[in-house]
């Protein structure tokens, strides 16, 4: 079992450049598949939960030449996916699972779908059942809320779908399934959330309607052709450096080619609001929909703030974890609610992140859906596990290097589902 040992830093210092958004990189992948022609991928993000995507569709014919971070796709259209000769393995990906089950219901063959241990304890009724109304035939383990799936391909119709909750996943995947599906699928969201497929079918000249509050596809849509892609860093993999540049002192550091979709900056939000210093410079990108910036970020003294804005919240999800740990660093109380989708990651995020940062010495709270945090408390080095999460153990790697001695976290392999190069970056910016 890998383990990450983290030093009390001095500082955080250089300038660097975080790898290939995850999002777009398996969106890259499964829309390059389906199109015709060859499509080029740069800065595609090699991590073990984007090449599950890259495999899956292997699997189904497509070829997929890698050369380091570039991907060659060579499609041969919308309907050339062929049958797979074996179970497709979504690893821990609940990105690849969610979104690709839309596209496999509407094939013309039969697949089985699974992941590992972590992804087949994570719920995927949110998306068999809107796919069910679509004509959908879906069966697992209790009726088809957990993989491993069965998905027998059925000639989809078109439906109008209200989310429950805010889900770029669930969107995503009904967008997929609308390629395919007879008539118009419209999907309603509560509240806006990411937008990469709609920006990744504006790339690829893909027709879609949307309003303020709904996206529209009418399939089965027209043969579309290859695109070159150039993937933004991550902005997710960005806020584990700009909290640690925020809360460790004499910090000043610039990350460069960060992606900042709107729909992803929720977090930049959130920590200028405590008084984070951040700067956006935004730049000129040659390929794809997505807006590129340079971010500089220096030391802050933070104050506490409360998060209980249905805009803002799903903007931040996945960045909730190292959120909590600036928290623990900002004068006076920080609440988060309206966050429980948190619960339902690859761990129980809530829960997780109090038991850890409790034990490093932080004043936090669980509650139903998010927490309660008191601060400044100084923060001590001790031993620790991720539970199988990328992003507690990542986090509590930021949190360690303000710690009064060593910290250990243990079970850290699972880093290389987002992030592989995340310790050879730490250990290039942090001054001990």
């Amino acid at each position: 079992m890998k383990k990450l040992v983290i030093h009390p830093a001095f500082g955080v210092r250089g300038t660097i450049k975080v790898p290939g958004d995850k999002s777009i990189s398996h969106r890259s992948v499964m829309l390059g598949s389906l199109a015709y022609g060859t499509t080029t991928v740069e800065n595609f993000l090699t991590s073990a939960d984007c090449v599950s995507t890259m495999n899956i569709f292997k699997a189904m014919g497509v070829h997929i030449k890698q050369l380091g971070t570039r991907l060659i796709i060579t499609g041969k259209g919308i309907n050339s996916l062929q049958s797979p000769h074996k179970v497709l393995d979504a690893g821990n990906s609940g990105t690849t699972s969610r979104i690709i089950m839309g596209l496999l219901a509407g094939q013309p063959f039969t697949s089985r779908l699974t992941g590992d241990q972590y992804l087949r304890r994570r719920p995927m009724k949110r998306v068999v059942s809107p796919l069910t109304q679509m004509g959908a035939r879906i069966s697992g383990p209790a009726s088809a809320s957990f993989l491993p799936l069965k998905i027998e391909g059925q000639k989809l119709k078109g439906i109008t779908y209200k989310l429950p909750m805010a889900s770029a996943q669930v969107k995503s995947c009904l967008l997929m399934a609308g390629l395919f599906a007879e008539g118009t699928t419209t999907i309603i969201e509560p509240t806006s959330t990411r937008d990469h497929t709609e920006r990744m079918f504006s790339t690829f000249g893909i027709p879609y309607k949307e309003t303020s509050s709904t996206i529209a596809v009418k399939g089965p849509v027209k043969p579309f052709k290859a695109r070159r892609i150039k993937v933004p860093g991550d902005i997710s993999s960005a806020a584990f450096f700009i909290v640690a540049a925020l809360i460790t002192p004499n910090s000043k550091l610039v990350l460069e080619n960060v992606g900042v979709n709107p729909t992803r900056t929720g977090l930049l939000d959130a920590l200028r609001a405590m008084g984070g210093k951040i700067t956006v410079y935004p730049i000129k990108t040659r390929y794809g929909a997505e807006p590129v910036a340079n971010i500089l970020v220096e030391s802050s003294q933070l104050k506490a703030i409360t998060l209980d804005n249905e805009e803002i919240v799903p903007r931040m999800i996945d960045e909730f974890p190292v959120f909590a740990v600036a928290a623990t660093q900002a004068k006076g109380t920080t609440i988060v609610k309206k966050a429980a989708d948190l619960k339902v990651k690859e761990s129980d995020r809530i829960l997780m992140m109090a038991v850890t940062l409790k034990k490093m010495g932080a004043n936090i709270e669980p509650t139903a859906d998010g927490w309660i945090i008191k601060g400044p408390t100084p923060l001590k080095g001790c031993k620790v596990s991720s539970g199988g999460d990328h992003r507690i153990a990542m986090s509590i790697a930021i949190a360690a290097l303000i710690a009064e001695s060593i910290s250990t976290i243990s079970d850290t392999e699972n880093i290389n589902t987002s992030f592989p190069s995340f310790e050879k970056l730490l250990k290039q910016v942090i001054e001990k």
